[in-house]
């Protein structure tokens, strides 16, 4: 078990372990984007990333040594989302692989005429389906308001099994997928426009690669950067509100 846990020695011990305070207190003040979550939620999450710990295994690759720090620090980022969702939403897989920066994937690219091309992609962050999420330990610490690479990767995660992973991801079943997949459509399309003809976006422009990244980078934004997806997408705000469970825009200081 990891040396930061220890048992839970109060009528709430059923619901797994605790953090240590000092540690805890450590890793989520060192994340702005957490501000305004009451009391409450602050316990919650805290409960969550205990039992995320336990559920889900970390392993450092290419060298990379995981400190108490580092695996506290993502499991929290990774429970922000689900964090009036349940653990549950993360059920079927168990492995966190971190690197110290950029990680290399191969890839086949077939062209129109067939030919098969091989190369090397890097990459900062990577959620395999029925399998782990990769991180880049370098460019979580560059998470800043708009950028979050652990939140951007477990929106994927939260994407596969809800329809096509190329495509937006399904609501859930007391949403409005009419209303839902038309509201990603517009401002997919009006974002992609942006990209096309050059101008400075606030969202990242590898959200327009495909529907998929244009959710999880909408994610990322959604949680450190809300009052500007707010302004540019009132729409998809109150459906990721609605999908996530949440308003960070009502509770963050437009400063973050």
């Amino acid at each position: 078990m990891f040396e930061f846990l220890k048992s839970r020695r109060t009528q709430r011990a059923p619901r797994g372990m605790a953090l240590d305070e000092t540690l805890w207190r450590r890793v989520s003040g060192s994340l702005p984007f957490l501000q305004g979550l009451t009391h409450a939620e602050m316990e919650r999450l805290g409960d969550y990333s205990a039992k995320f710990l336990q559920q889900k295994e970390m392993h450092g690759a290419r060298g990379f040594v995981l400190t108490d720090d580092v695996r506290l620090s993502i499991a929290v980022q990774a429970c922000l989302p689900v964090l009036n969702l349940g653990l549950d939403a993360y059920g079927g897989w168990v492995g966190v692989v971190i690197y110290p920066g950029e990680f290399k994937v191969r890839r086949e690219h077939v062209d129109e005429s067939g030919v098969v091309h091989e190369y090397d992609d890097a990459l900062s962050g990577e959620a395999w389906p029925g399998g782990p999420v990769i991180l880049s330990w370098e460019d979580v610490t560059l998470g800043e308001a708009g950028y979050n690479v652990v939140i951007h990767e477990f929106a994927h995660k939260l994407h596969m099994g809800r329809g096509d992973m190329d495509d937006f991801p399904l609501p859930h079943a007391d949403m409005d997928r009419e209303r839902w997949l038309a509201t990603w459509d517009k401002a997919y399309d009006a974002f992609c426009d942006q990209v096309d003809r050059g101008v400075d976006t606030a969202i990242d422009p590898y959200a327009s690669e495909q529907p998929a990244e244009f959710f999880a980078v909408l994610s990322e934004a959604f949680f450190t950067l809300p009052q500007v997806v707010r302004s540019l997408y009132p729409a998809l705000y109150g459906e990721l509100a609605l999908f996530y469970r949440q308003d960070p825009a009502a509770r963050l200081p437009s400063a973050v």
